[in-house]
């Protein structure tokens, strides 16, 4: 089977670690990412949806979703007690976006890139960012996620808020609880696996171009994510079935959530780019680890169902 993503086969050695669940290789970790997004600052926690729950949480604001949205987005927001209006913007996905603009800061959700200096390069000095590294994500673990910002005040309510409501100290025998807060951290193995997949990140970006290009000229397309390569055909559900018959697999992303039975009732928007997409775009296979063999044969398959 020609995989869709690839995901990285680690044995953790517990012994290295000084603290069983936040130890300092979480520290060293935050540090490294900060620095190779180009951001001052970095709060892990324990996943990317935790991260939007707490950048939002009592915000009580109208937030424009994209209707082509993990479902996790709309729950953190909704549970952080928001209001949801959906736009039909189908066109964010692989790469980043803005998820809200505050009077004096916008919140951009990366969940699906990660590039050298990218905090620089998209974001004011006090913006938030927002990254995800659950395990297809392009920096991938045991889930987890990170919120970066050369805003030291916003990253270190985040860090108390994440540890339990507790101020943050390096020994954690010395941390007060200053207020009831979450137990969202970024645990010690989470952030192994992670720190080792950053270090192979420039690798797995330049096997990627080389995919994304070979797939450009063959298919007569141009996309640039680094994390998806998505097609258009008539009916995705009827290739996905198709192409599993051939040992080829593929997925969707994503289901228009203004559509669904349980979103539908948190906000109406008509979103008519959105309900197309939902039926015609397939994610082929993209990951660091396909052979030419393996696109040629990628190609030859997929080729014949697109429109």
């Amino acid at each position: 089977m020609i995989p869709l993503f690839n995901i990285e086969n680690y044995v953790i050695d517990t012994s290295k670690f000084d603290h069983a669940l936040h130890d300092s290789g979480v520290l060293k970790f935050e540090e490294s990412f900060a620095e190779y997004v180009g951001a001052r600052y970095a709060c892990s926690v324990n996943s990317a949806t935790s991260a939007i729950f707490l950048i939002f949480l009592n915000k009580n604001i109208k937030v424009n979703v994209p209707s082509i949205i993990p479902p996790v987005v709309l729950n953190a927001l909704y549970n952080a007690g928001n209001t949801i209006n959906f736009v039909d913007n189908v066109d964010w996905v692989g790469d980043s976006y803005i998820l809200h603009e505050f009077a004096d800061y916008k919140v951009i959700d990366s969940a699906q890139k990660v590039k050298p200096n990218q905090f620089q390069l998209e974001a004011n000095p006090n913006d938030l960012m927002l990254f995800s590294f659950y395990p297809t994500k392009p920096v991938g673990s045991l889930d987890g996620g990170m919120i970066v910002s050369n805003d030291y005040e916003k990253i270190s309510y985040f860090k108390e808020a994440v540890m339990n409501g507790m101020s943050y100290n390096h020994n954690n025998w010395d941390r007060r609880i200053k207020f009831p807060g979450w137990k969202m951290y970024l645990n010690s193995f989470q952030a192994a696996i992670a720190a080792e997949n950053l270090k192979k990140l420039p690798n797995k970006l330049e096997h990627l171009e080389y995919v994304r290009d070979f797939y450009n000229t063959e298919l007569g397309l141009n996309n640039n994510s680094d994390h998806l390569y998505r097609i258009e055909v008539s009916n995705n559900a009827e290739v996905i079935a198709a192409l599993e018959e051939v040992g080829i697999s593929c997925g969707i992303h994503y289901a228009a959530m203004h559509l669904h039975p349980v979103y539908g009732t948190i906000s109406e928007s008509d979103c008519p780019r959105s309900e197309k997409i939902e039926k015609s775009t397939l994610s082929i296979p993209f990951n660091e680890k396909l052979t030419k063999k393996n696109l040629q044969d990628v190609v030859k398959h997929v080729r014949g169902w697109m429109v």
